[in-house]
C-alpha cells in the first residue's frame, strides 16, 4: 500500500491566515519578567540547532548548573545524549540531572523551567523520560506539552497529525524512515494516537488535549492561555503548528499562562526553544563568520545510517577536495580487528590533512542491527567507540570538524575531544547548529559543525564543507 502523502503547499493553504500581530514584543518582555532560566535536557546536541549564542553542556555537576543559573544568558543547554542508551540508564540520567537542578536552584536562588529536547521525528525515550524528570524535580505540573514542530526540518503538525516533509510533499510522520526505527519505531502518526502508543494504552487517545491550528490562528494568544490555564494533573496536551507564527501565539499564551502560576514540562522538538528562550533568529553562518586556520584539511565523520546521510556521502565522495576514508562496521564489531583498524584510519586521516586535504570518515553503509532493541543500542554504541577512537588518535588540529548523525556528533564532542562547554555560534545551513568549543577542548575554538542525519538534501554535506573550505565568493 503506498505512502499517504499530502502536498505541503495545498495543505498549508488550506489553513487559515497566521495570527496578524507579532507575539515577538511581548514574549521577549515576559521572558524577562519571569526570570526563570529556560534549561533543555538535550537527547543528543542537535537540538540547538535553532539558536545562537548559548551554551551547551556536557556536564551536569550541581557547581556547572549553578554557574550557569546565575548567567545572564535566556537558557542553556545539558547535552544528555540519552537516545543512545537504554531506557533504564535514560531514566537514572534523568533523575540525576533533576536532583542536581534542584539543588542548583536551592544554592544559587534562580528558578528554572525544563526543556526535554527530541528528536523532530518522534524518536526516543518517551514518556520514561519525561515521567522520570517530573518526579525528579519534585513538582506537580499541570500538564505535559508535546511540541515537534520544526520548520528548518520540515516537521509540521496539523489537524493533530504530525508530517515530515520530502520535497514537496509532507508524508504522515508514521509512514516515514523514522517510524521504523529499530530502537524507537512506531506506527500512529496523529499525536494523539502516539501518545496512546507509547504509553502502552495507559493514557488513551481520547483522553490528549490538543491546541488546534484554529485556536492558534482565529483566536490567538488569549485562547492559548485559556485552554492551558484549564488543564490540570499532569493531562498530556499536543500543540499544533505549521509555521515559527504558530509557534509564537502558542507561546505567548503560555507564558501568560505561567505567570498565573501555571506549570508545564515539555517534550519538543528545536524550534520551540528559540521561541521560548525569546531569542531574535539570525541569518546563516557565513564564511565570513569563522576564523580558520589555513593549510590543514577539515574532517567530516559520519556515521548516521538513514538514506538521508548516504545520499549526502555519494555526493561529497564526487568533490575533488574530499578524500574519503570507509570505516567497516563489521571490523568494529570485531574485538581482534577493532584497535588495529581505528589506529591504522587515525593514521591515515592524520597524514591527509596534514597535505590540507578536507578528509571524510564514515562508516559502511550496510546497516546492522541486534537480536533486540537494546542489543541495537549496543550495536551503535560500539561504532561509535570506533569513531571516537579514530577521532582521539589524530593530534593534528583540523581546519573543522563536521560530524554527521546526533550520537556520532555529541560522543565526539564529549568524548573525541574533551567539551565540557561550548557556545553555539548559529546554524550554517537551516537546521544545521555550529558549535565553538571551549579552552577546555583538545582543540580551543574549534567550529564544530553538529549535523543531524535527517536534515538536508544530498548536496547539503557538501554544501557545508564548500563554505567551511573555500573563500567565500
Amino acid at each position: 500500500m503506498g505512502r499517504a502523502l499530502v502536498s505541503r503547499q495545498e495543505l498549508l493553504d488550506s489553513l487559515p491566515p497566521e495570527w496578524p500581530a507579532d507575539p515577538l514584543p511581548e514574549i521577549r518582555a515576559l521572558v524577562r519578567e519571569s526570570r526563570r532560566k529556560v534549561v533543555v535536557l538535550d537527547d543528543d546536541p542537535t537540538g540547538t540547532q535553532t539558536v545562537h549564542d548559548i551554551p551547551v553542556l556536557t556536564e551536569w555537576s550541581i557547581e556547572a548548573l549553578c554557574t550557569e543559573l546565575e548567567s545572564t544568558l535566556p537558557a542553556f543547554y545539558i547535552l544528555t545524549n540519552s537516545r543512545s542508551l537504554s531506557c533504564a540508564e535514560a531514566v537514572a540520567l534523568n533523575v540525576t540531572i533533576g536532583h542536581n537542578l534542584l539543588e542548583a536552584k536551592r544554592r544559587s536562588g534562580c528558578d528554572f523551567m525544563v526543556v526535554s529536547r527530541s528528536d523532530s521525528t518522534l524518536r526516543g525515550h518517551f514518556p520514561d523520560e519525561v515521567e522520570a524528570l517530573a518526579q525528579a524535580l519534585q513538582q506537580e505540573f499541570d500538564a505535559w506539552l508535546i511540541i515537534p514542530f520544526f520548520l528548518e526540518g520540515g516537521r509540521y503538525t496539523i489537524h493533530d497529525v504530525h508530517y515530515v516533509a520530502e520535497g514537496e510533499q509532507l508524508v504522515p510522520a508514521g509512514e516515514t524512515e523514522f517510524a521504523r526505527d529499530v530502537v524507537f519505531g512506531y506506527r500512529a502518526s496523529n499525536l494523539r494516537e502516539w501518545v496512546e502508543e507509547k504509553t502502552q494504552g495507559n493514557v488513551h487517545a481520547n483522553e490528549v488535549a490538543s491546541i488546534s491550528i484554529e485556536d492558534l490562528r482565529l483566536e490567538g494568544p488569549d485562547r492559548v492561555t485559556e485552554r492551558l490555564t484549564a488543564l490540570q494533573n499532569g493531562r498530556i496536551c499536543i500543540v499544533n503548528a505549521a509555521s515559527i507564527r504558530d509557534l509564537q501565539v502558542f507561546v505567548l499564551g503560555l507564558l501568560r499562562a505561567e505567570a498565573l502560576g501555571k506549570r508545564f514540562l515539555y517534550r519538543t522538538a528545536a524550534s520551540f526553544v528559540q521561541v521560548r528562550a525569546g531569542l531574535v533568529p539570525r541569518p546563516l553562518l557565513r564564511r565570513a563568520d569563522f576564523d580558520l586556520p589555513l593549510g590543514r584539511g577539515g574532517l567530516i565523520v559520519v556515521g548516521s545510517y538513514v538514506p538521508r546521510t548516504t545520499a549526502q556521502i555519494q555526493a561529497l565522495t564526487t568533490s575533488p577536495d574530499v578524500c574519503s576514508l570507509e570505516v567497516a562496521v563489521e571490523t568494529l564489531l570485531d574485538d581482534a580487528h577493532w584497535q588495529q583498524e581505528t589506529r591504522h584510519l587515525a593514521q591515515k586521516a592524520e597524514q591527509l590533512l596534514e597535505s590540507g586535504c578536507n578528509v571524510m570518515v564514515y562508516t559502511s553503509r550496510h546497516l546492522i542491527t541486534g537480536r533486540n532493541a537494546e542489543h541495537s543500542l549496543e550495536v551503535g554504541k560500539r561504532v561509535s567507540e570506533g569513531l571516537v577512537s579514530i577521532v582521539r588518535g589524530i593530534s593534528t588540529r583540523p581546519r573543522y570538524l563536521v560530524a554527521k548523525g546526533g550520537i556520532t556528533s555529541s560522543d565526539i564532542a564529549t568524548y573525541g575531544l574533551d567539551v565540557k562547554r561550548a557556545m553555539v555560534m548559529g546554524q550554517i545551513l537551516p537546521g544545521v547548529p555550529v558549535w565553538q568549543l571551549g579552552p577546555e577542548s583538545r582543540f580551543p575554538g574549534l567550529v564544530y559543525v553538529v549535523f543531524p542525519g535527517n536534515v538536508g538534501d544530498a548536496q547539503s554535506l557538501l554544501q557545508v564543507v564548500q563554505i567551511l573550505s573555500d573563500s567565500e565568493r
